[in-house]
């Protein structure tokens, strides 16, 4: 289907207006980095009419530039449902990403003071880079799914987008600098795990080959064509080659690579575009010295005459106003080759009855062990709509047994041996609106710590900008460090994140595999949130499940069953964060209770660490009398969490309880050492945390004035 629009729109749409639309965008990109004023050259330039001090990226422009204009006819023929996204990996490639949406219209419906017309053009130019924008790619720019910079994902995040979606074509456009990067190099090879998954679409890899990175030569450009050749072939790609100068040579080019592209999934070569053009191609070399240029090639045009006379025969080249009219749009001649502005995805229906479906599951699986109860959750989601698990190798290791009667694996789980995929795939996934978990191990999750973080300040802009809420990312970390070796002990993804403040975030750490299971069921349904759900697989204690509802919806509640009834300060207080330490805690709590029958004992369990915010830091954390009620104003409290216990005194802020909270939780042995050591060490122990309770109960309690 793909290569047929191509071939068609060729015949239709002439060359010359997608070339013009390649000399636009140039033009416009030029203008954004340079001029402050005479966006147009209306009359001759002046020095004042240029920024004291250009800001931006040229290099990486001009092959980005001829893409564009060659997927604009193409863009613009698509219908009936079908779906084609430009992923740029280069987040440099801002102005060309504002430069095509202000030709496209795109631009003014996000941002009405950019509308194509004389204020909007001078807008556009004058101010780049704006603040509220920006001078890279974020979602600001309509039309981007990802934000640019994130280096190494965007082939993968591509290939997220198209599965399970025949109808979709995403073109990655893939720079030098990060076909260097271990993911973008694993994106090749791992489309073969996708083999026999379910239908899919199609992913286009345009790599752009000009010959540098930010600093120096790229690798790639060492290589001989045959080597190029043989790279690519021998990862399961055809390349085809294009040096963009020709755009009529480039369109034939994108249609053969399309007539060769296969859907992802499917097995034998398919199509990978190589445009080859230098760096920066364009810049004035005389003064520059070379046209691979990165940055701004004319650092100073306001200052040194030779460059203001250098940046205006470059500008006056590309001939602006047979471009553009007087009013700021584009000429006639460049509309067959520019796609109309779409209209943004409408949002997904808000979920309601999240936690009385949860408790539901909750009750379901009461009593089961893990290995049970949460492969149940995930086959009852899959069950309801597009759903995907992705695993780095590991859900065997994890006791998610996905497996059907026959003991083939579900299509819907995808297991290859690198979290960055996992990630990059589960990312692709849900900004195309639909729902993925990524499961893995404790210790190896911090992996994906900067694409995690980078897919939140992503989703922070799209909620700024007002685009509709899309399904949360959702993680289960599992085979914890307390029951591994030293090499596999790491909780360091949830402290890290937690120190992002970001308010979506939410780190849950269930008692037991009934709240786990209801857990990720919650998780699951919601919108727009990072749920990290912290738990166990070797959990064998089940607890109460009366306070399930109140742990859902307020990530904290007080157990009754173990808490001494009645009003007044507690003698001591025991909270607990996760299922090894809701073990370790409760045991402590019965032992207490037989042996000490006159103490006034309060127990807490903590399901979602967000709960202990500063107040208003997180739409969860509790407000002071919330805080109070649970962890009174004088008795002592003793908090164990499964991760570091700097995550809790991080949390509590300004509201921590001082001398009288001592939190317990995982610190490094150093070496390796065995489960019981490893607990004797955190404090977490039978007998250490008898010892620690005893201290606390019979230490006089100094009285308030």
């Amino acid at each position: 289907m793909w290569a047929d629009l191509a071939r068609r729109t060729n015949r239709l749409v002439p060359d010359t207006s997608v070339a013009a639309v390649a000399d636009a965008l140039d033009y416009l990109c030029l203008a954004q980095l340079y001029l402050r004023n005479n966006p147009l050259l209306a009359r001759p330039l002046a020095p004042a009419d240029v920024k004291r001090r250009p800001a931006g990226h040229w290099g990486v422009c001009p092959p980005v530039n001829r893409m564009l204009a060659a997927l604009g006819p193409l863009q613009a023929a698509v219908h009936d449902g079908y779906e084609l996204n430009v992923l740029h990996g280069a987040g440099h490639a801002g102005p060309s990403a504002l430069a095509h949406a202000y030709l496209t219209g795109r631009l003014g419906r996000s941002h009405p003071d950019l509308f194509q017309g004389e204020a909007g053009l001078r807008e556009l130019v004058a101010g780049f880079p704006r603040a509220d924008i920006g001078g890279e790619i974020t979602p600001m720019i309509p039309g981007h799914l990802h934000t640019g910079g994130q280096l190494g994902p965007a082939l993968a995040i591509g290939q997220g987008t198209v599965l399970d979606a025949p109808h979709r074509l995403s073109v990655v456009l893939i720079g030098d600098g990060e076909s260097e990067t271990g993911t973008t190099a694993a994106s090749w090879l791992a489309t073969r795990a996708l083999h026999g998954t379910g239908d899919h679409g199609t992913v286009l890899p345009v790599v752009l080959l000009n010959g540098l990175r930010m600093g120096g030569s790229s690798l790639l450009s060492t290589l001989s064509r045959a080597e190029l050749t043989a790279y690519f072939t021998g990862l399961g790609h055809r390349p085809i080659y294009s040096d963009g100068l020709d755009i009529g040579q480039l369109r034939q080019a994108v249609a053969e690579a399309l007539g060769s592209a296969r859907p992802l999934g499917i097995p034998g070569l398919s199509s990978v575009l190589v445009l080859t053009l230098d760096k920066g191609y364009g810049a004035p070399a005389r003064l520059v010295g070379t046209p691979a240029v990165h940055k701004t090639p004319l650092r100073d045009p306001a200052g040194v005459p030779a460059e203001f006379d250098a940046l205006a025969d470059w500008l006056a080249s590309y001939e602006p106003t047979q471009l553009l009219t007087p009013g700021g749009r584009p000429r006639p001649h460049l509309l067959p080759a520019l796609p109309l502005p779409r209209p943004e995805p409408g949002g997904l229906p808000a979920p309601r009855g999240c936690v009385a479906a949860s408790a539901q599951v909750a009750a379901h699986a009461a009593g089961r062990p893990f290995a049970q109860v949460v492969p149940e959750v995930l086959r009852a989601r899959a069950e309801q709509g597009p759903f995907r698990v992705f695993s780095p190798d590991e859900l065997a290791s994890n006791r998610l047994d996905l497996t059907d009667e026959r003991g083939r694996p579900a299509p819907w789980a995808v297991e290859v041996l690198s979290e960055e995929l996992c990630h990059a795939w589960a990312q692709g996934y849900t900004e195309t609106r639909r729902h993925a978990l990524v499961a893995t191990y404790e210790a190896f999750a911090p992996i994906t710590l900067s694409l995690i973080q980078q897919q939140l300040k992503h989703r922070a802009v799209r909620r700024h900008a007002g685009l509709a809420p899309l399904p949360s990312l959702v993680y289960l970390l599992t085979s914890l460090g307390w029951h591994n070796t030293l090499t596999h002990q790491n909780p360091s993804l949830t402290t890290a994140l937690l120190a992002g403040g970001d308010p979506t975030l939410h780190v849950l750490t269930p008692a037991d595999p009934a709240r786990t299971a209801a857990a990720l069921t919650f998780a699951l349904r919601k919108l727009d949130r990072c749920t990290i759900v912290v738990s166990g697989k070797h959990t064998h204690l089940h607890h109460p499940l009366d306070t399930v509802d109140e742990e859902l919806r307020y990530g904290i509640a007080i157990w009754p069953h173990l808490t001494h009834p009645g009003p007044g300060e507690p003698d001591l207080i025991l909270a607990s964060a996760g299922n090894l330490p809701a073990e370790a805690l409760t045991t402590l709590a019965q032992r207490l209770r037989a042996e000490r029958p006159g103490l006034r004992l309060r127990y807490v369990h903590v399901h979602d660490l967000t709960a202990l915010a500063e107040d208003g830091t997180h739409p969860l954390a509790l407000a002071p009398d919330g805080f109070a009620r649970h962890f009174g104003t004088r008795a002592p409290i003793v908090l164990a969490t499964s991760g570091h216990p700097a995550d809790i005194h991080a949390l509590l802020g300004r509201r921590h309880p001082g001398t009288r909270l001592t939190v317990l939780g995982y610190r490094d042995p150093g070496r390796p050492v065995s489960q019981e050591h490893l607990r004797r060490l955190c404090g977490l122990d039978t007998a250490g945390l008898w010892q620690l309770a005893a201290t606390l109960i019979d230490t006089p309690k100094e009285i308030p004035a």
